[in-house]
């Protein structure tokens, strides 16, 4: 097994590490949905000198080596990159990371009264537990669109002041029948309404006073009436602060971890590039936990697309000289793995898992079983990404998730590795992945954040 980082680092590396875990926790804590996310990069990117590429389309602006551009579609995946010295036509180096979580989203309709409780229907988003969101503060995250087109932000549960809101649960004394169910059907996905109110309105003619207090809140604070749900994109999600985790405050534990802690690293590591020699680009999309498809995700043109207009506004586009560029390039999807959980170690094959404080996780292949659903990265490319972690000084480690028959899962390697270029799976070990809170070791972001530097630097893919 190999050496736990932390007996490596000097004190200069854990200043380093200390100040990229401070703005990881505030990105956690300001970026729970991917429209959150999203304009926290390009705000940040902007700062870099990254300017949009909508508006070098509509100037005509010559893009030439070292301009920076962004794009971003439906305000839920975006993409950014930097143009290096050599031709493009020779291949970028590309990192791809997912910025949805899993959660539980409301309904288009989604209000109701019973019993004069006043709740929100859900309907859950991606791969939960659903016993895991019962008795948990929960803060309602996302946008509403009026039939205007104007938008309404709405972030509730998050400040000290702000109200929560949670799903219930039975009390133990009356639960018998409820602890003899499997536990996937402890709760049901129908069972993950939100308690949001038990006041009524005085003086109503409502027939549902609850609900009809409810509302009357919702016009006062945010100008919204029950029709605009129709028209909105709410995520419910745990209330609270990224945390340091452990005594020695070695681990994170925080909301969406997963794929956030591979999207802040990968972002960090371009925007640290001064000059690049292969045009280096990193993309963020959404949909990955629901299996990349839509507009917002992997799944979609978004990322061609981008790339086409790019060497379009270098005056270098035609459809054969794209074609060589994607097919030429190399791909980090970068995406967390399991941890190694010692209480349920029946599910590891210790030898091909990944351990906290060992460094940044590759994974040759991911899947199912068989290798179901797998981007399995060729032997030579492995061997060229192993000289390149070497020689940059970076904790690595090769790893599957869980024993073959455990289960498994996939990412979006497979979509990116169809334009023909190498692609491997590089992410983060993580505790508790899917739960409400996840952990993570603060010593493998460090290792990821290096590992997506070392790989933006590389030329010499042969």
């Amino acid at each position: 097994m190999k050496e736990n980082v932390w007996n490596t680092y000097t004190d200069e590396d854990i200043e380093v590490m200390d100040a990229l875990v401070q703005g990881y926790k505030y990105f956690l804590d300001n970026g729970k949905t991917e429209r959150e996310c999203v304009r926290q990069m390009i705000s940040t990117a902007r700062s870099c000198g990254y300017i949009s590429m909508e508006d070098v389309i509509r100037t005509g602006h010559l893009l030439q080596p070292g301009s920076k551009v962004y794009a971003q579609t439906k305000g839920k995946a975006v993409m950014f990159i930097h143009v290096g010295l050599m031709p493009i036509e020779e291949g970028m180096n590309i990192l791809g990371a997912h910025i949805d979580s899993p959660r539980l989203d409301i309904k288009q309709n989604p209000l109701y009264e019973d019993t004069e409780l006043a709740y929100l229907d859900t309907h859950y988003y991606g791969g939960i537990k659903k016993y895991q969101w019962v008795t948990l503060p929960l803060a309602l995250h996302g946008t509403i669109v009026k039939k205007d087109g104007s938008h309404v932000e709405i972030n509730i549960g998050e400040d000290e002041n702000d109200p929560v809101f949670g799903v219930t649960d039975l009390l133990v004394h009356l639960s018998g029948k409820q602890l003899e169910k499997k536990g996937a059907v402890v709760i049901e996905g129908e069972d993950l309404d939100i308690l949001i109110g038990s006041r009524p309105m005085k003086d109503s003619e409502e027939k549902d006073k609850v609900k009809a207090n409810v509302l009357r809140l919702l016009k006062e604070k945010y100008d919204i009436e029950e029709e605009d749900f129709i028209s909105g994109e709410i995520e419910v999600v745990p209330a609270g602060k990224a945390r340091d985790f452990g005594l020695d405050r070695s681990m994170v534990m925080a909301y969406g971890q997963d794929d956030r802690v591979c999207a802040y690293a990968s972002l960090m590591a371009l925007l640290s590039m001064e000059q690049v020699m292969r045009t280096s680009v990193a993309v963020f999309v959404d949909k990955e936990e629901i299996g990349s498809v839509g507009a917002s995700s992997m799944g979609s043109r978004f990322f061609e697309n981008t790339i086409a207009e790019v060497m379009n506004a270098m005056r270098r586009y035609s459809d054969i000289s794209l074609r060589r560029a994607l097919a030429k390039s190399k791909m980090l999807s970068s995406d967390v793995s399991a941890a190694y959980d010692p209480a349920y170690a029946s599910v590891f094959e210790k030898r091909n898992t990944a351990y906290f404080g060992k460094g940044v996780v590759f994974n040759k292949y991911t899947g199912a079983r068989g290798k179901s659903a797998s981007n399995d990265a060729g032997a030579e490319y492995v061997a060229r990404i192993r000289r390149v972690m070497d020689n940059s000084h970076v904790a690595f480690q090769m790893a599957e998730m869980g024993k073959v028959d455990a289960g498994g899962g996939n990412t979006i390697a497979w979509i990116p590795a169809a334009f023909d270029m190498d692609v491997i799976d590089c992410g983060v070990a993580v505790l508790s992945m899917h739960a409400p809170w996840e952990i993570t070791s603060k010593a493998d972001l460090y290792e990821a954040e290096k590992c997506y530097e070392a790989f933006l630097k590389t030329v010499d893919w042969v």
